[in-house]
């Protein structure tokens, strides 16, 4: 058996996923997750309640969407409309399941394209945030954009 020949399309994660709209860009490694890897940390777990993870003392200690967006707002990210490309600036999305919960979260680069970390597994590059449509991940319930390093607003001009 070849590998990843014992997914059946029923107990497949990712149903949409494939060689043709992704590709695997790193190694497994359990030291970060999506969340972390969607706000360019390979350093920490982000999660309020895994018991080395990672979480902002000024932020309740739920894995809500607004505490999530609350995180990201405090590295500079900010709530925008959609994920189309905008020069200038990087994006990310946050997916969340049925209930509104947040279960993964995907970083736009400067291509178009996404990247995303598969749980414990790899990091992968995507075309779409499409590719995880019917899977485990939910849908993409919130947009966020930061201005890409050299990009940020000028400061206003002293004052005499």
């Amino acid at each position: 058996m070849g590998n990843g020949a014992w997914l059946s399309a029923v107990n497949d994660p990712f149903p949409n996923l494939n060689g043709t709209n992704s590709k695997v860009t790193s190694r497994a490694d359990s030291a970060y997750n999506c969340f972390a890897w969607a706000g360019h940390y390979t350093d920490r777990w982000l999660d309020p309640i895994k018991p080395l993870g990672y979480w902002p003392p000024n932020v309740p200690p739920r894995a809500t969407l607004n505490n999530f967006t609350k995180v990201y707002e405090a590295d500079g990210w900010s709530r925008c409309d959609s994920p189309d490309v905008e020069p200038g600036y990087e994006k990310i999305a946050i997916y969340t399941d049925r209930r509104g919960l947040p279960q993964h979260a995907a970083r736009q680069l400067e291509s178009g394209r996404w990247t995303s970390k598969l749980g414990e597994a790899e990091d992968i590059e995507h075309d779409n945030l499409e590719v995880f449509d019917g899977s485990i991940y939910g849908t993409p319930a919130r947009y966020m954009r930061r201005p890409l390093p050299g990009n940020a607003s000028p400061l206003p001009p002293p004052q005499p």
